[in-house]
């Protein structure tokens, strides 16, 4: 979804590539990065310990359009952000002979966590008003600092770890949960607690299995499901950006995948625009959203086919039963 601003933006489209990445100095090679999947990754990048990576961009606008338009003091500015770590870098782009704007942008390993996000803006005087947003490439680019391979990766992240005695201090204090759904990240992680039930990482990593061991897998699938879809919403909609006007901008990635998903069901009846800005003015107000509770649990419920899996349960119990009697 894009905003709808109340002065000129533009038509044409709006394009940044990613030529080359150095690392400390030295060049990344290129297989690092993919033009299609629009990511740049950055583990194993040969540098254990590195401490700064430079990209160098190159960006096409319409030129014939912003030389013909209303639009002055036209700008393009490449910026690198992080909501984990609340990072935020721009860089601006120089105008070329051959019309293209080039220039490039630094990531410090210090100020990152996973993974950044990097976005183009064209910036302009409009009627008079300095620093409006005219436009905007429609895909950002995903840094990725944990990944050896370029891909977008848009499934969620299972991980099975100690929670009393793993790697992770930060899950000691969680020790007795099965599962934590942790969302401050590029991508959503499931934590999956490998000593809090025993047996239980077997019996959702099995296949088949006697009818017990399938109700048990089903129903434990479902649930961390659901308690992933209600972290993700929570998160994509408590974290909006918002433009000049304060209206609430769609974010990208998982983000939107999950508002958009979920949105009808929270707020059946309201056009996607409208449930955005409503939810977001709940949050920020503080009236209403407890009210929404209700409908986020419903939503995060049909997509973990709670119900589906509960009714599977119960028939596969009464089966059992039967056949005892």
């Amino acid at each position: 979804m894009k905003p709808v601003f109340p002065y000129p933006t533009l038509l044409g489209d709006v394009v940044c590539d990613v030529v080359s990445v150095r690392i400390d100095g030295r060049p990344l090679p290129y297989t690092n990065v993919s033009p299609t999947e629009r990511v740049v990754a950055l583990h194993r990048s040969g540098r254990t310990e590195w401490e700064e990576a430079v990209l160098e961009l190159r960006a096409t606008l319409p030129e014939d359009e912003l030389r013909s338009g209303p639009w002055q003091d036209v700008t393009c500015l490449a910026v690198l952000t992080e909501k984990a770590t609340n990072a935020r870098t721009t860089a601006p782009l120089r105008l070329t002979p051959d019309g293209s704007r080039t220039g490039s942008i630094a990531l410090t390993r210090v100020s990152h966590l996973r993974r950044a996000t990097l976005a183009l803006w064209v910036v302009a005087t409009v009627d008079g008003t300095r620093g409006r947003l005219v436009g905007s490439d429609e895909q950002d680019w995903y840094i990725d600092l944990e990944e050896a391979t370029p891909v977008r990766q848009r499934e969620i992240e299972i991980v099975e770890v100690d929670f009393r005695d793993g790697p992770h201090k930060w899950l000691h204090q969680y020790k007795e949960s099965s599962w934590i759904v942790e969302t401050s990240g590029g991508m959503p992680t499931v934590y999956l607690n490998t000593t809090a039930v025993d047996g239980l990482m077997e019996v959702l990593s099995g296949r088949g299995g006697s009818p017990t061991e399938k109700v048990v897998r089903e129903m434990t699938a479902s649930q961390v499901a659901q308690d992933a879809w209600t972290a993700m919403f929570h998160t994509a909609a408590g974290d909006l950006d918002t433009d000049e006007d304060g209206t609430p901008v769609m974010p990208s990635g998982w983000r939107e995948t999950v508002l958009r998903s979920m949105l009808p069901d929270v707020l059946p009846g309201r056009q996607l625009t409208d449930a955005l800005y409503e939810i977001n003015e709940r949050r920020a107000k503080g009236f209403g959203w407890s009210e929404l509770q209700t409908g986020i649990q419903y939503a995060a419920g049909r997509r973990a086919q709670i119900t589906k899996k509960l009714t599977h349960a119960v028939r596969a119990a009464d089966r059992v039963e039967r056949s005892v009697d």
